[in-house]
């Protein structure tokens, strides 16, 4: 396995409410297919093509802007669905999230035992994926809604201490404050209070943090940081030298391949389509430095299903009083 990362981390970096019971959805079977439906869906509809990849690692991402969300399985587009995520004052936070809690039956706790069908939760303190009203606007108190069948699809897809990115913001862009993409929490979504690097600390590694589970790695262009979180638990921070020449957000999965290597696969996020199943060029890979040490450790718990988010989100503290993503572990 260690191997197949060579191409990646050369010379020492790295790159990175009422449910709709019958809303409209369909599968494809072809690629072309599911473009074509996936380009022109409108509120409630959703478009399901597991057979363009039928195995490896699932990244689900959730663009707020467009109120849609898109499924990635080994870093290729499998599925895209219209969501209704939160209204002004129970704004949906932005981040990196592990899937913390798989209830198919869950109600609400806050708001009248409601229903939450297929509810996979993203945090302690409420936010959750889960079936729910789809006006083609955002709606909810903070989590995000999905037509009901593909909520089921998707709860069948994913699995424990999966990623969620939830990226962008409904409404306008120019009047939101800044906001930070990273505030770890504990397994009760009680805030841990930010730890920054000492004057003159290159980087710190605290694997026993969190000893087991799936790994995402967050680059920063605008912190000049890499972060790494296992199972929601932040245990590796650095300082590095990232490329600030490029505002949009990437993802990459790495993937095990039947001979023992592995690979860096680029998920599409919405406006890269055209990067779909892509290899991750070793070029890429060399433009973002950081520490030797760093850079060993984390080779040490890449694993099949690891994300790297390369964003110019902040991962330091903000005083804008946004919403912040919460990064929670489970028991």
């Amino acid at each position: 396995m260690r191997k197949g990362l060579t191409g990646l981390f050369i010379v020492g970096m790295l790159v990175i409410g009422n449910a709709p019971a019958f809303a409209q959805g369909s599968a494809a079977s072809s690629a072309v297919e599911f473009a074509r439906q996936a380009d022109k869906l409108k509120p409630g509809e959703w478009v399901w093509a597991e057979e363009v990849s039928p195995v490896g690692p699932v990244l689900v991402y959730v663009n707020l802007e467009r109120q849609l969300a898109t499924v990635f399985r080994n870093g290729v587009r499998i599925a895209v669905t219209t969501v209704s995520s939160g209204k002004r004052g129970h704004e949906t936070p932005t981040g990196v999230f592990t899937i913390l809690q798989k209830d198919a039956k869950h109600r609400s706790s806050t708001y009248n035992n409601a229903p939450m069908p297929y509810q996979q939760r993203l945090t302690w303190d409420g936010v959750a994926l889960h079936a729910g009203g789809l006006p083609g606007y955002p709606e909810s108190h903070g989590c995000v809604h999905l037509p009901m069948t593909f909520a089921a699809k998707l709860f069948a897809t994913t699995d424990m201490g999966g990623t969620v990115i939830v990226a962008g913001r409904a409404g306008s862009v120019a009047s939101a404050p800044r906001a930070g993409v990273l505030a770890p929490a504990n397994a009760k979504g009680v805030g841990i209070a930010h730890q920054p690097l000492a004057a003159g600390e290159a980087f710190r590694w605290q694997p026993e943090l969190a000893p087991s589970g799936p790994v995402s790695i967050v680059i920063s262009r605008t912190d000049q940081r890499v972060v790494v979180l296992r199972n929601g638990i932040e245990i590796g921070r650095a300082r590095a030298e990232v490329p600030n020449d490029d505002f949009a957000s990437h993802a990459y999965h790495f993937s095990a391949e039947a001979d023992g290597h592995g690979k860096w696969i680029v998920a599409a996020l919405p406006g890269h389509q055209g990067e779909a199943d892509h290899v991750l060029d070793p070029w890429l890979a060399s433009r973002i430095r950081m520490p030797e040490g760093f850079h060993q450790a984390i080779s040490q718990v890449i694993r099949p299903g690891t994300v790297v988010l390369l964003t110019s989100s902040s991962v330091l503290p903000t005083n804008s009083g946004t919403r912040m993503t919460i990064l929670a572990a489970s028991k």
